[in-house]
């Protein structure tokens, strides 16, 4: 598997991300949070994935960006965790939930705590929101 994040890979439909936050279910690894929902896309790939930073905990426009960057990254480099255990086709938003920013270490270390737990309660068909 390549470790890409093309243009299909990212959620960019306006319709997809408003049926994923108003039918979605989610799962935490603070500080981050993961809305997903199975759904069909246009992607020929099993997940599309988009990440966002709320305005409200950053202000400045480039620290907001660089936490989505680092996001990406990590992301990028552990999507095979998600793509080797999915069976459909899948949607997610992950979303930023801290105050302040972290290390990119500290990201990484999230994203794949996160990341498992989706693979878990996806294979579990869980209805609770999972913690860690």
């Amino acid at each position: 598997m390549k470790h890409t994040l093309g243009k299909k890979e990212r959620l960019k439909s306006r319709k997809l991300i408003e049926k994923l936050y108003a039918e979605g279910k989610s799962v935490k690894a603070y500080p981050l949070r993961m809305m997903y929902i199975q759904t069909e896309h246009t992607s020929d790939f099993p997940a599309q994935v988009g990440v966002s930073v709320p305005k409200r905990n950053f202000k400045l426009a480039v620290d907001r960006n660089r936490i989505k960057r680092l996001m990406r990254e990590s992301y990028r480099l552990q999507k095979s965790i998600v793509y080797n255990n999915l069976d459909a086709p899948y949607v997610f938003m992950i979303s930023y939930l801290g105050k302040e920013e972290m290390k990119y270490e500290e990201i990484y270390s999230k994203m794949e705590k996160l990341l498992t737990l989706f693979t878990y309660k996806t294979k579990n068909k869980e209805d609770e929101t999972i913690q860690l």
